[in-house]
């Protein structure tokens, strides 16, 4: 069995981290921590854990947690990850980060988005990029790994073979997406408050989101030239899921047919991206690790849409994804 530490383990992610793992054939979770629950047992902040997993909450220096684990889930906000890890590495774990510390490529653009100087600049654009489906070579063998964003994930598989095949334009990419309230986090917040989002739909931090130049440093790579990408996220009144449309333009006339036999040829030996002919929903992906992607031309734009469960695809699933690669094991251990 490969020992496991969780490192925030209060949030809605390291929840679905830790049910994932609880029914993974190698995994044992071996210490969950927090700095602000005292030792009490985890079940008490997430009661779905009662009789499944009680170890207490413990605030564990970062080298406590890497001798003690394998590996370390780091489900922590972005700049504390970064002071943080570095250790948990140095200490002989391998690690999976959740925050968006070690996804950009340089110091200046983490600057920018994020508002800090970042902690562990060296480490930018030497850490891998944590999609699976795209990078699974180059996670292979790494001691820390940046787990993707849960809208950049929703936006990439879909962009990535079409941007590769050099047919599209790439100054002109619009993606529309909207998520669950979950994807706002555990902290109370006002836009997150019941009365505020109840009933009631509203794009937020438009031209500003911070998924924006992870998407378009990513597609790059797959590119060359580095698109020009808006991207508006939308607040939607359910508790989990993300529902992307994407509007790229060919640079000549192109099939639905096309299009769709580029990305099914590009995921046919991908056990968690399905490429389906109908328009697919939320719930279609909701407490599963797959994204399902479509497309459609309409006038002179291919449309493609794209949905999966932010928790899990767009953050946990995603993670237990790269500790299977990490440490050889089957990709859909404990997935499924």
């Amino acid at each position: 069995m490969i020992t496991v530490a969780v490192l925030g383990a209060t949030g809605y992610t390291a929840l679905e981290a830790i049910k994932i793992l609880l029914r993974h054939p190698e995994a044992k979770i071996v210490a969950v921590t927090s700095r602000q629950e005292g030792k009490t047992p985890v079940s008490s902040v997430h009661p779905s854990l009662v009789g499944r997993l009680d170890l207490p909450l413990e605030d564990l220096s970062p080298e406590e947690v890497g001798t003690r684990a394998q590996c370390v889930f780091g489900c922590l906000p972005h700049c504390a990850s970064a002071e943080i890890l570095p250790r948990v590495v140095a200490a002989g774990a391998k690690v999976v980060d959740f925050s968006a510390d070690y996804r950009l490529d340089d110091a200046a653009t983490y600057l920018e988005w994020y508002g800090h100087e970042h902690p562990d600049a060296a480490r930018l654009g030497q850490t891998v990029y944590g999609l699976p489906e795209l990078f699974r070579d180059r996670i292979k063998g790494q001691s820390l790994v940046a787990n993707p964003g849960c809208y950049s994930t929703s936006a990439i598989l879909p962009l990535a073979p079409l941007v590769k095949s050099g047919l599209f334009q790439l100054d002109d990419i619009i993606i529309d997406s909207k998520s669950g309230v979950s994807g706002a986090g555990r902290q109370p917040k006002l836009m997150t408050h019941f009365p505020e989002c109840n009933e009631s739909m509203s794009a937020y931090n438009v031209g500003r989101h911070r998924h924006t130049p992870e998407i378009e440093q990513v597609i790059a790579r797959h590119a060359g030239p580095r698109p020009n990408v808006i991207f508006t996220p939308q607040l939607a009144p359910m508790d989990r899921g993300i529902l992307s449309t994407i509007y790229i333009r060919p640079k000549q006339a192109v099939t639905e047919g096309q299009v769709m036999q580029l990305l099914r040829d590009a995921y046919a030996s991908e056990r968690f991206v399905r490429v389906v002919d109908h328009l697919p929903g939320t719930k279609d992906t909701v407490d599963t690790n797959f994204c399902d992607i479509t497309a459609r031309v309409v006038r002179d734009r291919v449309l493609l849409i794209s949905c999966l469960d932010n928790l899990v695809k767009g953050a946990a699933g995603a993670a237990v994804q790269n500790f299977n690669v990490l440490f050889d094991l089957p990709e859909h251990a404990g997935l499924l």
